[in-house]
């Protein structure tokens, strides 16, 4: 058999003839639809057989139009936009659901955290501390926090107050007081331990040390004795007692310093070798309150409060703490129910705080010309000069002169 009487043959070379359909002249189209009325009964059968055509060589089977392969023309759709007939897929249907829960909980979480951050800051306590007076010191550069440590015992059980080594006293005093300069810039801050026995000027009182400004009128009387001692007009005012810093430490999970010497003093309630460890709060009250150190207890006490004042603030700033909310919002709530701080200081404020120390502080104290004995009791007296020209730097927005910053 040659390959002309090939059947099964699809291909044929061009010009070859082809055998006629019925009911379709040669070259020319069906005189009335395939199908229609009239159509003889065969010739519709061969109609509908023809319009099947063949796929690859091979009779395609049903009936129905051949649809374009996808991407390839018709209604321009991209591969993957449609199903065959014609419904959006699965996939795109799924991506919508998850855009949409998680916008959902984005939402829901913004909404927790302002919850959180209202429902913490009506939780600070408010004490009057700042007020107006003639010869007040005009607004500054920058923001200027009177830092307070009193050694109120409130808030204490007695098991507690025997287990931190704090004594019976009642009332309170200032136990801490510092000036924390904060830059308007990048600059780092500058932390001024003021001694609590510096031999000041205090107003309807004489001459005497900083701390009996506390406890003659309270935070409103010490905080203007620092402006017109220094010469800074004080921003935002904090104060905090022993049971306050012990939560406060105990909420960041502890801090880490490195102790100088071993420290044993059973009065603060610790027993400290030397080298870096971790401290919980009943640890680190009493390595900032012993005076077991130093030819100068309380100098030496001022160098740990500084140190201790800025290990805190850094972790309780740093973005494991902030970021962490089975850290941050018990955080949180420790210092608004430990800490008080003027009327118009909020917890936005305090964070503030924390962030600007994130790099640390450049710590000092007073300049300080010697300790005489005053009226039967040892005090300190300031070195005028330095410490003039130390405020001066700070009330004008700059970095404290060298030969000011002191150990």
């Amino acid at each position: 058999m040659g390959q002309d009487d090939d059947p099964t043959r699809a291909i044929r070379t061009p010009g070859a003839a082809r055998p006629p359909v019925p009911g379709i002249p040669p070259g020319g189209r069906p005189a009335q639809p395939v199908g229609g009325a009239g159509t003889p009964p065969g010739q519709e059968r061969a109609s509908s057989s023809a319009s099947r055509g063949r796929v690859y060589g091979k009779p395609r089977s049903g009936t129905s139009p051949v649809r374009p392969l996808h991407g390839a023309g018709g209604d321009g759709g991209g591969a993957g936009d449609r199903t065959v007939e014609g419904r959006p897929r699965k996939p795109r249907r799924i991506g919508r659901t998850i855009v949409m829960v998680v916008a959902g909980l984005l939402v829901v979480l913004i909404v927790a955290a302002v919850a959180v951050y209202f429902m913490i800051n009506s939780k600070l306590r408010p004490v009057e501390s700042l007020s107006d007076y003639s010869g007040r010191p005009a607004a500054t550069p920058g923001q200027d926090w009177l830092l307070v440590g009193s050694d109120s015992r409130e808030g204490l059980t007695r098991a507690q107050r025997k287990k931190l080594a704090t004594g019976k006293a009642v009332g309170k005093r200032t136990d801490t007081m510092m000036l924390l300069h904060i830059p308007e810039g990048d600059g780092r801050p500058t932390l001024v331990s003021l001694p609590r026995d510096s031999y000041v000027p205090i107003e309807g009182h004489g001459s005497d040390k900083l701390n009996a400004a506390y406890a003659f009128g309270g935070p409103e009387l010490l905080t203007k004795t620092v402006e017109r001692v220094t010469g800074i007009r004080i921003d935002h005012y904090m104060e905090i007692g022993f049971g306050g810093f012990v939560g406060v430490v105990d909420a960041i999970g502890g801090v880490n310093i490195c102790v100088k010497q071993n420290i044993e003093d059973p009065k603060a309630g610790i027993n400290l070798k030397k080298g870096c460890q971790d401290m919980d709060g009943g640890t680190a009250l009493g390595y900032v309150r012993t005076r077991k150190t130093g030819a100068i207890p309380d100098f030496e006490r001022t160098q740990r409060q500084r140190q201790f004042f800025a290990a805190v603030v850094q972790k309780a700033a740093a973005p494991g703490t902030l970021l962490n909310p089975f850290k941050s919002v018990p955080l949180g709530l420790s210092a608004a129910e430990s800490v008080s701080v003027d009327p118009g200081s909020g917890l936005f404020d305090l964070l503030s705080v924390g962030l600007a120390m994130k790099d640390g502080p450049i710590a000092t104290g007073v300049p300080t010309s010697g300790f005489p004995t005053i009226n039967g009791a040892s005090v300190v007296k300031w070195d005028t000069a330095k410490a003039n020209r130390l405020f001066e730097a700070l009330a004008q927005d700059k970095p404290a002169p060298k030969d000011t910053i002191t150990k």
